[in-house]
């Protein structure tokens, strides 16, 4: 094997090592872009291990990792981040989901599994305006956990709903993690947002049909309650002035995207004062709500970047010594054919989500792969979306499942860990399911872009 290969090797081992020492990961990507270039530098000086195929990088870059970075720190794609972030917090400090749940529960509440389907319904509804997968954990957890647990639901069940439906946010757009993926791969936003609505829509459907057919199969997992208020046109009127609100936002962010009356960007803009507008409605907006909205959202904005700009670091030497080439020639090389390796890439992020966060995936290993498969003849696109939904499964996977973190901080005290993991294990296997259905039916994906850009 070549040097630079080995090298290439050690690099990604390295990442992955040094991930469990709990040293922060920005860090651990720059540092170790910085160290293998002064590896690749020093190795290159020796002409006994020069080979035809070994890939020489020199304190260039070093510059071009600072060219990089700039170019990273002046896109107007990722502005949209730090806006999206922005309207999900406020979102949350709103009551725009207590509202629903008042009101969605009235309606839903009364048949077995209605308080999960409830707190399916009002999930979506958030994911489709906020985005952001852990305010959507912990408020779905605070409204909707306590709820199920008086009602005498299963604690596994009831902490599975939560869980799972808290992740939907980052597949149903806006979600950032497809803004990061199109600015990774050069694709338009608008086209993944089209992409991914109709899979994230669906697994979030999957969800619900397995919620409502769990609680009829096991009636004492999620019964119905013994007092219901019957419903009336006042009640179903309610229900539709609590769904306006959200729903009217979503349809002026996605809507002015899909239309092409705004760039995400812009987007994301009128999201966000949108969100500052209902706060204010509810009268929840003050200084002191606004102060501490902002001050999470740099929080949050400074992390992923933080992040993005190690991962750009560590990217480009890793292609500097190959990388890109080894990935290439492994995916290639193996005797699967095309539709093998897009498989193989699949089950591969599927472990790597074990271990890693989504956004180190992201911004790591689909630079790699996405050209790779494009080249195998399948559209970006479906690919990208594919990509997306096998990552959410990271959210849920133990030991770095976030989602099942955000939920504990939070839950009452009869949720154990172990409740936590064996109610989220039948939603892998629903997400995993919905990756099937994306896999073998492109149309789920490219039907609506085709449909609304008329190819």
């Amino acid at each position: 094997m070549p040097f630079n290969e080995i090298l290439c090797i050690l690099m990604f081992v390295s990442f992955i090592a040094l991930l469990f020492t709990g040293f922060p990961v920005a860090w651990v990507l720059g540092g170790l872009a910085f160290i293998f270039t002064v590896i690749g530098w020093a190795t290159g000086q020796f002409t006994d291990l020069m080979t035809d195929s070994f890939y020489s990088i020199d304190w260039a870059y070093t510059s071009a990792v600072v060219d990089r970075i700039w170019d990273v720190m002046k896109n107007w794609v990722l502005v949209a981040l730090p806006m999206f972030i922005f309207m999900g917090l406020m979102l949350d400090r709103s009551g725009v989901a207590a509202q629903l749940m008042g009101n969605f529960v009235k309606l839903f509440g009364r048949m077995r599994g209605g308080y999960a389907v409830t707190v399916a319904l009002i999930g979506i509804l958030l994911a489709a305006s906020t985005g952001i997968i852990g305010a959507s954990v912990v408020l779905l957890s605070l409204l909707g956990l306590p709820v199920m647990l008086e009602n005498k639901y299963r604690p596994s069940f009831a902490a599975g709903t939560v869980c799972s439906v808290g992740t939907l946010g980052i597949l149903i757009p806006p979600s950032i993690m497809l803004v990061l993926m199109a600015d990774r791969l050069a694709m338009s936003v608008g086209d993944l947002f089209l992409g991914a609505l109709i899979p994230g829509v669906l697994l979030g459907s999957i969800y619900i049909i397995y919620m409502v057919v769990f609680a009829a199969l096991v009636p004492g997992a999620a019964p119905a309650p013994r007092q219901s208020e019957p419903i009336t046109w006042r009640l179903v009127l309610g229900v539709f002035w609590a769904v306006l609100p959200p729903a009217g936002l979503i349809l002026a962010v996605l809507g002015s995207i899909f239309m092409g009356l705004a760039t995400p960007t812009e987007a994301s803009g009128v999201g966000a004062f949108g969100a500052i507008i209902l706060a204010a409605i509810n009268r929840k907006l003050n200084l002191q709500v606004f102060r501490e909205v902002c001050q999470q959202t740099t929080r949050t904005t400074a992390f992923i970047f933080a992040i993005f700009l190690g991962a750009t670091a560590f990217s480009l030497v890793l292609r500097g010594l190959g990388g890109d080439e080894l990935i290439e020639s492994a995916l290639t090389s193996l005797p699967f054919g095309p539709t093998g390796i897009v498989i193989t890439i699949l089950v591969f992020t599927f472990l790597l989500g074990f271990f890693l966060d989504w956004i180190e995936i992201t911004l790591i290993v689909l630079p790699l792969v996405g050209p790779v498969v494009q080249g195998l003849g399948f559209d970006l696109v479906w690919f990208t979306v594919l990509f997306a939904v096998c990552l959410q499964t990271s959210f849920l996977t133990p030991p770095v499942g976030f989602a099942l973190f955000y939920l504990k901080g939070v839950a009452p005290k009869e949720v154990t860990v172990a409740h936590i993991y064996k109610g989220v294990l039948p939603f892998i296997a629903l997400q995993l399911l919905g990756l099937v259905l994306v896999f073998v039916w492109e149309d789920l994906v490219t039907w609506l872009p085709r449909v609304a850009y008329g190819n």
